[in-house]
């Protein structure tokens, strides 16, 4: 059963509960698109068990200006989703997958009366054209909803592409079984490593 914590995302406590753990948003440097192991995965692994050492994430990445107005169109975004698809959404800070709390995903989003999960990008202009253009889930975060659904279990996912003084991009997200299969497995054996490499640093 998944733990769902509801401490304020980007909070210290929000940190302070991601720390050394693998989360949705870069399940892509674990697992590729395709299902095959990502050349980022050693990497990737290095900073989470620096992180379980130390307690706190790496906090040294840049964070762009675009991110921050992204951030601060989030609850704009997420009522104009409501507004058009007339479901009820709910704000939460992590979910973890189990009570092992070793996978992770931070959802912009819940429904309240149904197994939904929301996922909102507010990007530059000229992104979300060439997202309404193409159509369909962008590929960078094919990963970090496919990770969702896994953690979560539940069977669909939105994705929202929002830009003032334009149509948004709405699309419903079906489970790939096939691509969660093997993101588990794969995030079983990373775990598995995290801890033996985490235990070498201690």
């Amino acid at each position: 059963m998944i733990i769902i914590d509801n401490v304020k995302q980007g909070s210290p406590e929000w940190f302070a509960l991601r720390a050394g753990v693998p989360s949705a948003s870069n399940f892509s440097k674990i697992v590729t698109g395709k299902g095959d192991p990502s050349k980022s995965a050693k990497e990737y692994m290095q900073g989470l068990a620096g992180e379980k050492i130390t307690g706190m994430p790496d906090l040294s990445g840049y964070k762009s200006i675009h991110m921050e107005n992204g951030n601060e169109r989030e609850e704009e975004s997420r009522l104009l989703f409501s507004a058009i698809t007339g479901i009820a959404i709910r704000q939460v800070g992590l979910v973890f997958m189990d009570d092992l709390r070793n996978v992770s995903c931070s959802p912009d989003g819940l429904g309240v009366d149904e197994e939904i999960g929301l996922e909102l990008k507010n990007p530059m202009l000229k992104t979300h054209v060439k997202y309404l253009l193409d159509g369909k889930l962008p590929s960078t975060y094919f990963g970090q909803v496919q990770g969702s659904l896994m953690v979560t279990g539940y069977k669909h996912w939105y994705f929202m592409s929002h830009y003032s003084g334009i149509k948004p991009l709405i699309l419903k997200i079906e489970r790939d079984e096939e691509y969660i299969g093997k993101l588990r497995a794969a995030l079983d054996k990373f775990n598995a490593e995290l801890t033996l490499m985490a235990k070498k640093l201690a």
